[in-house]
């Protein structure tokens, strides 16, 4: 028997079951489970001041909420995140086109062209109106505005996404969206008769576009800018305060007062008070199941099965003789036919192989998730105001229930897939270092040893997780097989 076999300890005795630990251990860890709820529960807080008190913080209100939580909440989010996110990340995804080719058009033209099939099928199965119009005009025009501004970057980082990715694709998008919305939600409308106070709307789109604008560089941009000049300046410290004082959390407690404005104005203008019980209901419901059906859609453009990520796609370009001369260097150019006539010599094809549907990284799926399907209220609100400013106060209340409903029932729900989508991507890590680990001399991403056992939770051994093929020179690795 060897030394450390003789020296070694046995291992320590499995903890016993949380029920025989005590009441205080079980008060304890009921007590931190409340608090990891403590967004939950701040939004429950929220809503009751905005019912009770709604002049505190509605536009206009005591503490000029269009001022002080539109700019200042938002200006405190968008600091924090340039503080926090490296401007080579930044940099990097402006030049992702997959990534905005795939939260772009899911934003501006599948969910509009699903909400408008939905709001036909309403149509054709109530002809006696018992949903509200009003409502399904403010659908149609909530498919059509952007993503959220604070939210999505908010929730990409609690998840473990990649929050560089959110943050350029929410500038991208609500620098599109004023152009987008207006003339996308008219076009959109149904020809019903009962729809015509909104598509004769003739509001003012420039004061909304002064506005808009006006927010998006003076709480998004500016912020953004500073914090990503003193984490070049300051680099150590930055990080430094950053851990020390739990930034991250307080760009999450902003969202309070969001929500919080938000609801005071819903509150102060009696649309949800005076809508009937049928059509609440209604609207509740429908939010979340479009919520949860549009991030179950994002995720499976972002990540889809293997079968359609091995299809790949040639596509013949033509170039030019002299950069064809230049690509035959780097890659398989077909050759012009023999019997072609000189001048057919000066263009010849280069055969691109596409992959349309590979697979985005785990973090980057993750912002795709969270910014395809949310929508904005800090720009959904004014430009529904600036978009039909000729109709009557209390019809535009009504218009604006989905909105608002939606953008907060968003925040809420989205807490279930910042716990979803953070398992999936630990487990994703854990099973692409599982297969890494354990190549050749023990060297690995994990660093283990081949005898040791596989992280991914499958209760293998490693030298079982992998099977290595060696070459007959030099005993190197020529290929090592995935996971079973």
């Amino acid at each position: 028997m060897s030394v450390a076999a003789q020296t070694s300890t046995p291992p320590p005795p499995p903890p016993p079951p949380w029920y025989r630990r005590g009441a205080s251990y079980t008060l304890k860890k009921t007590a931190l489970f409340i608090l990891r709820q403590w967004l939950l529960i701040g939004i429950g807080v929220v809503c009751v001041l905005a019912y009770y008190f709604p002049n505190v913080a509605k536009n206009g209100g005591i503490i000029r909420s269009e001022y002080s939580i539109l700019y200042g909440a938002m200006a405190l989010i968008f600091l924090i995140s340039g503080l926090s996110v490296p401007r080579e990340k930044l940099f990097r995804h402006l030049l992702n086109w997959r990534l905005h080719v795939l939260v772009q058009v899911s934003s501006f033209l599948f969910i509009p062209a699903l909400m408008l099939a939905l709001v036909h099928i309403i149509l054709a199965g109530d002809p006696h109106q018992h949903i509200d119009r009003a409502v399904l005009a403010g659908y149609i025009f909530l498919a059509c505005i952007p993503t959220t501004i604070a939210s999505n970057v908010v929730m990409t980082r609690s998840a473990g996404g990649d929050d560089a990715a959110a943050l350029v694709e929410v500038i991208i998008a609500n620098f599109l969206g004023p152009f987008i919305t207006a003339g996308w939600t008219i076009t959109l409308l149904p020809a019903d008769p009962a729809f015509d106070p909104w598509r004769a709307g003739d509001g003012n789109l420039g004061d909304m576009y002064r506005d808009v604008f006006k927010q998006l560089g003076l709480a998004v941009l500016l912020p953004l800018v500073v914090g990503q000049l003193v984490r070049w300046t300051w680099p150590d410290r930055t990080a430094w305060v950053l851990q020390t004082c739990k930034l991250a959390k307080l760009s999450t407690a902003c969202l309070l007062l969001l929500l919080w404005s938000t609801f005071s104005s819903c509150f102060a203008t009696n649309a949800l008070q005076t809508m009937s019980t049928q059509n609440i209901i209604f609207v509740v419901l429908f939010n979340i199941a479009l919520y949860v059906f549009l991030t179950g859609a994002c995720f499976l453009i972002s990540r889809p099965p293997t079968c359609l990520s091995r299809i790949e796609i040639p596509i013949p370009i033509p170039v030019s003789a002299p950069l064809a001369a230049w690509l035959s260097r780097k890659t398989t150019i077909q050759q012009p036919h023999p019997k072609e006539t000189p001048r057919s010599n000066l263009v010849t094809f280069k055969m691109v192989r596409v992959t349309p549907f590979r697979p985005l990284p785990p973090k980057e799926a993750i912002a795709v998730c969270f910014c395809g399907p949310a929508k904005s209220t800090a720009l959904g609100i004014p430009l529904l105001y600036a978009m039909w400013g000729s109709l009557e106060l209390y019809l535009k209340a009504k218009t604006s229930v989905p909105v608002l409903l939606f953008t907060t029932e968003q925040i809420c729900v989205a807490q279930l897939f910042v716990h979803l989508l953070g398992w999936w991507r630990r487990r994703v890590e854990r099973e692409e270092d599982c297969e890494g680990g354990g190549i050749g001399n023990g060297s690995g991403s994990r660093g283990g040893d081949v005898g040791g056992d596989c992280d991914c939770g499958c209760g293998s051994s490693a030298a079982e997780a992998v099977d290595v093929v060696v070459g007959e020179e030099g005993g190197g690795v020529v290929e090592a097989s995935k996971h079973a």
